[in-house]
């Protein structure tokens, strides 16, 4: 509840851009092929990305972030890893763009079960939005990486 909640008041922060950061915590199995994240922790990223409508994850945050996360699973002696990243979309509907699917299948390579998370804010509509979503891929060679990517949306609890 409290990742939850320093998620979205970093997406508060600006409206002018879209802000991110990486998710930490464990995975739960509930059965064949269902598992809930818990998000416990999160790393606010600093952006690299002059686009305001644009966000990345270099491969040293991402592992120093597994750092991270093996220093907090030596300190509290339970599972943690990072499972996910985080963004927003200041004045924009809450559901991935193109970009943000592609992006996602491309951390599922390394992790089938990383989770993205989208917190709308600014809308016209008020209120905070939040869509928890995973890729899903199906080769097509009229795609620059020969993968189409399609939008998963995954419940929240």
């Amino acid at each position: 509840r409290n990742a939850f909640l320093c998620c979205t008041s970093h997406a508060l922060t600006t409206e002018k851009q879209e802000i991110m950061g990486l998710l930490l915590g464990r995975l739960e199995e509930l059965g064949p092929g269902a598992k809930v994240a818990h998000v416990e922790h999160v790393i606010v990223m600093v952006r690299k990305d002059r686009r305001k409508d644009r966000v990345e994850v270099s491969y040293e945050s991402l592992a120093k972030a597994s750092g991270m996360a093996d220093k907090l699973q030596s300190a509290t002696g339970r599972e943690c890893r990072v499972i996910g990243w985080y963004h927003s979309h200041p004045h924009i509907t809450v559901l991935p763009s193109h970009v943000d699917v592609r992006t996602q299948g491309q951390y599922q390579f390394m992790d089938r079960a990383w989770l993205g998370l989208i917190f709308s804010v600014f809308s016209s509509r008020g209120g905070v939005g939040v869509c928890a979503f995973q890729a899903v891929g199906r080769p097509n060679a009229a795609y620059p990486d020969g993968t189409e990517w399609a939008r998963q949306e995954v419940p929240l609890r």
